[in-house]
């Protein structure tokens, strides 16, 4: 097994307009995800307008760690009470930065796209940061204060705005017309 940090990707469809539900047993899950060994953190993408399903996002220290929660009977349990709350779930467990661009199949944008994408999330995203906490953080002597940064941006990136951008991009990454009326969606994502 990878001993590098993996990511459990999920997409869920909210039945008949169970949101209210449907957000409160993600919360539940997220919690209890956080009880475990190797949890490194979790996200909730919401969808678009117009759609109704949700991206969740699961990451663990490794392989090993992931697998010991997926298979917990508090998961399990967790999911039972979640029956009739989601329809079609999708699951992709990817490690590396890579794997954010390749489809349900391996296949993946070319390099320099893949670069594009990135910077094109970067870019702002550090531009911002810099405008709202490089006055504070310039009195620090330089590897605390990109040590301060990285750890501030790198989850931001990971959990939001890397899977934001290649949904935004999707279309163009891809190279093919998106799917669901215009709207991309998150391009590792595969049927469980």
């Amino acid at each position: 097994m990878s001993t590098d940090p993996v990511t459990l990707m999920v997409a869920r469809r909210v039945t008949c307009g169970r949101y209210r539900a449907f957000s409160d047993w993600l919360d539940e899950g997220r919690r209890l995800a956080a009880d475990f060994d190797g949890f490194l953190g979790s996200g909730v993408l919401a969808p678009p307008p117009g759609d109704d399903e949700y991206q969740i996002i699961f990451r663990f220290s490794d392989e090993s760690t992931l697998v010991v929660w997926e298979h917990s009977a508090s998961r399990h349990a967790w999911l039972a009470r979640g029956r009739g709350l989601f329809d079609a779930p999708h699951e992709h467990r990817a490690s590396g930065l890579g794997n954010w661009f390749h489809d349900a199949v391996g296949n993946g944008p070319p390099r320099w796209k893949q670069a594009t994408a990135i910077w094109l999330a970067f870019f702002p995203v550090s531009l911002t940061f810099q405008w709202l906490f490089g006055e504070v953080l310039e009195t620090l002597p330089l590897v605390p204060r990109i040590l301060a940064s990285t750890l501030m941006l790198t989850p931001l990136m990971v959990f939001f705005f890397i899977p934001l951008i290649t949904r935004l991009l999707a279309p163009w990454l891809q190279g093919r017309p998106s799917i669901s009326g215009g709207q991309g969606r998150l391009l590792h994502l595969r049927r469980a």
